[in-house]
């Protein structure tokens, strides 16, 4: 019998009335924001321990489960739970990212990665068996409500969350402090500043602070979207730092020079890995 020290585990953090933060195997974080009457998980991380059983600790409610994006360290873990949505257009990426050697390599990364046993892996599901989720879907939790708002850039199928009466916006890895926008399925630079545009626009003055799926487990001020908005200008306009940046393979460049933790030198939040050959696209 394993140890429960060998095991994989999850741990939280209360961070509202009705908003959990969970932590992943690779830092990955996820939300259970909870209603009166059910509650609703936001990316379900890595798929290696039984996530499902952990939230099951956290609330007694029906849950439902939203993804941000169909890649490997948000939505492995959505088969366990009964009702998913994700939008249509990451069912490509999810599938691909269900590949368990590709798994394998993404979890590698991790400190306890050692913990992993085979038993753990979460088997993998079709995409045909989640529900499609686009802009202008709202999830009624009884007392609370989540907007969908469509956020191409990172995927083709990235969303963000407004959590309506919490006044916070969830951006999954839609637009962060190291957004990567160089992989075949990324837009190009151009189309990702434009979604931000439009995203920016549709939400002003809703929501007072910006959650994210990777880094400290803190919330961000809402000049997030407006500092990654100026570094895509940057970005057009050449004036940029362009340090080399390698990831399971893929070569970049980060679009402002960086800590060895990722935080810009500067001091701003906001950062672009990105592919040089797709800025105007």
């Amino acid at each position: 019998m394993r140890k429960e020290q060998d095991m994989v585990n999850f741990h939280s953090e209360k961070i509202s009335e009705h908003v959990i933060r969970i932590y992943g195997l690779t830092g990955e974080q996820m939300y259970l924001v909870t209603g009166s009457q059910r509650a609703a998980l936001i990316d379900t991380g890595s798929g290696a321990g039984s996530l499902r059983d952990y939230v099951e600790t956290l609330t007694d409610k029906p849950v439902i489960v939203l993804l941000t994006h169909g890649h490997v360290d948000h939505a492995m873990g959505a088969p366990e739970f009964d009702t998913v949505y994700m939008n249509r257009k990451d069912d490509y990426i999810y599938t691909e990212h269900c590949d368990l050697a590709l798994r394998k390599e993404y979890l590698s990364q991790a400190p306890e990665f050692g913990k992993v046993a085979e038993e753990d892996y979460i088997p993998a599901a079709s995409a045909d068996s989640f529900h499609n989720m686009s802009e202008g879907d709202v999830f009624d939790l009884g007392s609370l409500s989540i907007e969908i708002y469509d956020c191409p850039g990172h995927t083709q199928g990235s969303v963000c969350m407004l959590l309506k009466e919490e006044r916070a916006l969830l951006t999954g890895d839609a637009c962060n402090t190291f957004v990567f926008l160089f992989d075949d399925y990324s837009t190009g630079v151009s189309t990702y500043e434009k979604s931000l545009e439009e995203l920016k626009a549709k939400t002003a003055g809703k929501f007072d602070r910006i959650y994210l799926s990777h880094g400290p487990g803190r919330e961000y001020p809402v000049e997030l979207l407006d500092e990654v908005i100026e570094v895509c200008k940057d970005i057009r306009h050449g004036d940029v730092d362009d340090q080399p940046f390698v990831f399971m393979g893929k070569k970049a460049f980060i679009a402002r020079e960086t800590e060895a933790d990722n935080r810009r030198s500067d001091g701003k939040l906001g950062n672009i890995v990105y592919n040089r050959e797709r800025i105007t696209e």
